[in-house]
């Protein structure tokens, strides 16, 4: 089953979010709307949103703010990576050239900006306080990763540990909030599972980004939407490097170590070789199984139904996906 197929279970749903979506980027300010639509015609799979509408399902919510919140998570989402690419310097994502890119850093930030304004309204306009404790910890946890991220940048020393953290801040947090903000609206009193949904969120999370890490050494441009190797450029120490820093030889390490001081891209062939040959690549995707396997224990107590199996999907597939 792919995303399409997983995402046709909730069509409606999603259909609905895609409409709230686009009339709460009407803001009669027109930078906002022409960037607005330009990031809503990306064609991004919209991965968090549907986590949370199939949570809310799969926790038996019957009610609409199921769609309210779906939207709330994909506008915080969307607000970081804008901000990201500012900061990382990118040029490309999802294909197409980055609104930096386009409209220069000054308008990704301030409509990044708007889009978090915009987020809080809607959620505050909800008046439950527990999403709202939820997505407001969320997204000062999604900030500090991106500080340690820009910590650890050219920083070869940088730990497993240390990194795991940045990835369980930076992109699991967004997937934990979702999936844990559709089952509160489903779930109440002694029955209350949605810390199992924040789980299966969180180690879902995790995976999809360590096989983004791998990726970024196995992939091509026209899968990816993005350039191959951009972690290396922007002097990341992700974990296969990390891995085969620690596996290799002398020399390979040292090649590696300078590939991270300097950023660039003089030595990719080489050091995409290196990490394939010192198992990096095999290790992050093995992280990422596990991680996988404990996000589908999560969900086990929950009861069955069509959500939760697209739940279980969604997280198989996400470990095989080539882009």
């Amino acid at each position: 089953m792919d995303f399409k197929a997983i995402s046709s279970i909730v069509d409606d749903d999603f259909e609905a979010v895609n409409r709230f979506i686009t009339h709460h980027l009407d803001t009669g300010v027109p930078l906002i709307r022409e960037v607005g639509d330009y990031i809503v015609d990306s064609g991004g799979k919209r991965m968090r949103p549907l986590v949370s509408l199939l949570s809310a399902r799969a926790a038996g919510y019957q009610g609409g703010q199921h769609v309210d919140v779906a939207a709330v998570i994909e506008f915080l989402h969307t607000a970081t990576l804008l901000h990201d690419d500012v900061v990382d310097e990118s040029s490309l994502r999802r294909g197409r050239p980055t609104v930096n890119a386009v409209w220069g850093n000054s308008a990704s930030v301030l409509v990044g900006d708007f889009l978090i304004s915009r987020a809080l309204q809607l959620l505050v306009a909800l008046r439950n306080h527990r999403l709202l404790e939820i997505l407001s910890q969320s997204t000062n946890t999604i900030s500090e990763g991106e500080v340690l991220q820009l910590i650890n940048r050219r920083d070869p020393t940088t730990t497993e540990a240390s990194y795991m953290r940045v990835i369980h801040h930076k992109t699991a947090k967004m997937f934990e909030s979702a999936a844990e903000t559709g089952a509160v609206l489903g779930i109440r009193g002694e029955h209350d599972q949605s810390e199992l949904f924040a789980r299966f969120g969180r180690h879902l999370g995790i995976a999809f980004q360590l096989i983004d890490d791998v990726l970024d050494y196995q992939g091509n441009v026209a899968e990816l939407g993005k350039n191959v190797g951009d972690d290396l450029a922007e002097g990341k120490p992700t974990l296969p490097l990390i891995y085969a820093m620690q596996h290799g030889n002398a020399a390979q390490a040292e090649l590696i170590r300078g590939a991270i001081r300097s950023g660039g891209l003089d030595n990719l062939t080489q050091i995409v070789d290196t990490v394939r040959e010192c198992g990096g690549l095999q290790y992050t995707i093995d992280r990422a199984a596990e991680h996988t396997r404990l996000a589908l224990e999560a969900l086990e107590p929950v009861a069955n139904s069509k959500y939760k199996e697209a739940l279980y999907t969604l997280a198989e597939e996400s470990l095989k996906r080539t882009h």
